[in-house]
């Protein structure tokens, strides 16, 4: 069910890992960020904008990870727009016709094995490199781009209606999971941090791709306490940090395996290249 978090922008909050799809109502229609993962959630989501009276006519995809890459015919032919580097990213991932057949496989034996629609997968329409606002008749939408967690990963900032729409990233169940392939993770996350700081002041609402919905205050919190977690895998220390269990609700133990496989790759990267921590 949509969710009303501020003047034309709502959000629909999905049962896996809390996934926060985003309409934003424009002049023709609305702008839908990271639509949903299974099909009846985004059926159920068609359902809403059609009760609304708001066809997409425009669609977004803050990073390269399949479950913001999905699609369904309901939602109509739009352009779903991405970064060109989260478009080449998609390109590079997804080249051949057994893409999707991989994603399913990586699902089988998970509680949405079968249930996730693939046939439109990662179908994204590259903006230019720089592109600073969303071309769509609605509110202007800022491209807040970053490497953190993900090529191309865009926070957006809807500034008419005061809501920052995260991504990956200052979510209250999840920990920071950072870009291991990238040549400095770390810094790539801490430089997103301050990009995303640089603008919370703007912002009365919080999205963040995965979990509870926040307050300008809270988006503050959630930068210091991202922040903290990743200095403290940078320093080879244990985050003080609850996200990391014993989580608060059963069949959320794998956070805590994310963070753990995670910190140990950052103490390999350190040991082979033979700095501290």
């Amino acid at each position: 069910m949509l969710k009303q978090v501020a003047e034309g922008v709502w959000v629909h909050e999905s049962e896996f890992v809390r996934s926060n799809a985003v309409a934003v109502r424009g002049r023709a229609g609305v702008l839908l960020i990271d639509p949903g993962v299974t099909g009846s959630e985004i059926d159920c989501l068609a359902d809403d904008l059609r009760e609304l009276g708001r066809p997409v006519v425009a669609g977004f995809s803050t990073h390269p990870d399949w479950d913001h890459l999905l699609w369904h015919n309901r939602l109509g032919e739009a352009p779903r727009y991405g970064t060109a580097r989260c478009a080449a990213t998609v390109r590079d991932q997804l080249p051949d016709a057994d893409a999707k057949a991989r994603v399913a496989a990586h699902l089988e034996g998970t509680e949405i094995a079968g249930q996730v629609p693939l046939d439109l997968l990662g179908l994204i329409t590259s903006l230019p490199a720089g592109t600073a606002r969303i071309p769509w008749d609605g509110p202007e939408v800022r491209i807040i781009e970053h490497q953190a967690h993900a090529p191309g990963h865009a926070a957006l900032l809807i500034e008419e209606r005061g809501v920052l729409v995260a991504g990956d990233m200052l979510s209250d169940v999840l920990v920071p999971m950072l870009d291991l392939d990238a040549a400095d993770p770390v810094e790539d996350y801490l430089a997103a941090l301050r990009l995303l700081e640089s603008v919370a002041g703007d912002a009365d609402v919080l999205v963040p791709g995965h979990g509870s919905v926040g307050g300008a205050d809270q988006t503050h919190a959630r930068i210091e306490r991202d922040r903290a977690y990743t200095l403290a895998l940078r320093e080879g220390r244990v985050p003080d940090d609850p996200r990391i269990g014993p989580p608060a609700k059963p069949g959320w133990e794998w956070v805590s395996d994310v963070h753990n496989g995670q910190a140990q790759r950052l103490a390999g990267m350190s040991e082979r290249d033979g700095t501290p921590g």
